[in-house]
């Protein structure tokens, strides 16, 4: 499970961080508050990625569809 640390934090202890890494710790870095990157071991397990992949895209596939009027390219910039 990834631990939660702040960018300050992270920015602080950037050497502990990268410890814990490469002793296969990950951490999710946030900023005020929200989660903005994830710090993991490059030898992350390839199998819980593609588990992970596969639960966003079955997630994504229950949404419904979002319904958007047609636009033009002059849209953008009213």
């Amino acid at each position: 499970m990834d631990r939660l640390i702040t960018a300050t934090e992270a920015n602080q202890r950037f050497s502990e961080v990268l410890r814990d890494v490469s002793g296969g710790d990950s951490f999710t870095v946030t900023s005020r508050g929200r989660p903005v990157a994830r710090v993991t071991p490059v030898t992350a397990n390839v199998e819980e990625r593609r588990r992970r992949l596969d639960e966003l895209l079955e997630f994504l596939g229950q949404q419904p569809p979002i319904k958007i009027k047609p636009w033009k390219r002059e849209d953008l910039y009213d």
